[in-house]
């Protein structure tokens, strides 16, 4: 005898698992605004700008069913967009000129 899936046995467990993704990538920005929050706002915004690129490479990785609320547009425009202002931030926060 099979188990029914986990989205019917328990669907608020499923729903949290799905965002996973997500969450992974909010705490990660979370700490780099917590890193700038305590004046160390060049390496805060580089986490920050390295968890956006991880979330594209989530988004571009995971399957559709998986990634929860990564998926806001298609697949290459939500990659291109994250990632893309992800390295812009990173870039732009490591060519200020120094402390």
């Amino acid at each position: 005898m099979t188990r029914p899936p986990l989205y019917t046995r328990r669907p608020f467990l499923a729903g949290l698992l799905r965002q996973l993704p997500l969450l992974v990538v909010l705490l990660a920005v979370g700490t780099g605004l917590l890193m700038v929050t305590f004046e160390h706002w060049r390496r805060g915004l580089v986490v920050v700008g390295l968890a956006l690129v991880g979330g594209g490479l989530l988004r571009l990785l995971l399957p559709l069913r998986r990634v929860g609320f990564l998926a806001v547009r298609s697949r290459p425009v939500d990659v291109v967009m994250m990632a893309g202002v992800g390295l812009t931030l990173t870039a732009v926060a490591l060519a200020v000129p120094g402390e």
